[in-house]
């Protein structure tokens, strides 16, 4: 019935808007607007009219979450750089229908997904940036999904990912582009430096490891990637956990995935981080490569949805006492094999030391210690 039409993988820097005021710093990130306007013009010249962004400034803490508000309209300031953005006015329509029918269908491939058609809840602004330069005229709906997931396995946003083109290509009568909105590494400067690094990446090795992925995308290696994702979400200290990548590589086919990364804005660094623009082509695929859900095979597991809705569930999980979610994965989960490794510390030592979902916690990156020093200093 539907089409996905476009899936590219953005950015969105807030100092993209801070590009338009007047200041020192006014007209430095035209590049990367250009980038999104091209986006936009492609997508108006496919017949998309609905953008799906896989956002990873919304986080969540459990399950995956569609924001699909009718209307979304407001003034919004960033809690994290509120000097960056500020009181920035932004309108676009949603789309409920599509939302809905998004989570529906994830939640038939076994990955938990509510639909938010009725809320209050603003969209962050790894939406509202790029919306503000791709649809500006309002084109497009617009339809959020969370991708800022802190405990959540990346096979089941590749999952997600998967199951949310099957429902716009078996269920919908329209045509959707999936953006994947969310940097490469994503290390910021350490205090104090910010200014120093506007321009730059925050370190050579994050810098040459973001270089070598775009290398590999546009040659098209996606087998490489894909088993490789786990490890550079860790050490490339990629944004969101780079969920938002997992779920745009599900939706193209996965490791299966034959098609060469279009480089619309240049790699380029932003207070630290490595950022891009580019787009992938969809290309027919039957999702043989995409790895099976994973947290929806744990023992005693119900979803969220039947458990609000009811107030009920297995006896299992019911009654038994509570233990931490790695602790209920069942051998066979533990044991689980794709196309993403899961690391092998699956216990609750190792989550207690840092392991979730997949990717090691940052934790040294705060205060700028190594772990020796950290240690020595709780110890204090």
């Amino acid at each position: 019935m539907g089409k996905v039409a476009l899936a590219a993988k953005i950015t969105h820097v807030p100092s993209m808007y801070l590009s338009e005021l007047e200041g020192p710093r006014k007209g430095t990130r035209q590049d990367a607007i250009d980038g999104h306007i091209e986006i936009g013009r492609r997508c108006r010249e496919l017949g998309v009219d609905t953008i799906v962004v896989f956002d990873t400034h919304w986080l969540v803490n459990a399950s995956y979450h569609v924001n699909c508000a009718p209307q979304f309209a407001g003034n919004y300031t960033s809690n994290e750089l509120p000097h960056f953005i500020s009181n920035m006015e932004f309108a676009f329509p949603g789309n409920a229908e599509l939302g809905q029918l998004l989570a529906k269908v994830a939640a038939e491939h076994g990955v938990d997904t509510l639909a938010h058609p009725a809320t209050s809840l603003a969209p962050e602004y790894g939406t509202l940036v790029p919306m503000r330069y791709m649809n500006a005229d309002r084109h497009f709906k617009v339809v959020s999904v969370s991708a800022l997931c802190t405990v959540h396995y990346l096979d089941d946003s590749a999952r997600l990912g998967w199951a949310m083109r099957k429902a716009v290509e078996e269920h919908y009568d329209g045509t959707v582009a999936f953006l994947a909105s969310g940097s490469l590494s994503h290390r910021f400067a350490q205090n104090g430096l910010a200014p120093e690094y506007a321009f730059k990446i925050w370190s050579p090795f994050l810098e040459a490891l973001d270089h070598e992925v775009v290398e590999i995308w546009k040659r098209g290696d996606w087998k490489t990637f894909c088993g490789m994702l786990p490890e550079y979400a860790a050490k490339g200290h990629g944004e969101g956990f780079m969920h938002d990548t997992a779920m745009l590589l599900g939706a193209l086919g996965w490791s299966a995935y034959d098609g060469r990364a279009d480089v619309v804005t240049p790699y380029f660094g932003a207070s630290g981080t490595g950022q891009i623009n580019a787009v992938f082509p969809v290309t027919p695929q039957d999702g043989h490569a995409v790895p099976k859900a994973v947290a929806s095979r744990a023992d005693g597991y119900s979803t969220v949805a039947t458990r609000l809705c009811s107030g009920r569930g297995p006896a299992a999980a019911r009654h038994a006492p509570p233990r931490h979610p790695l602790q209920r994965q069942s051998r066979r989960a533990q044991r689980h094999v794709g196309a993403v490794p899961q690391p092998r510390r699956h216990d609750a030592r190792a989550a207690r030391r840092g392991w979730c979902a997949g990717v090691p916690a940052r934790r040294h990156a705060r205060a700028g210690l190594p772990g020796s020093a950290l240690r020595d200093q709780r110890r204090r």
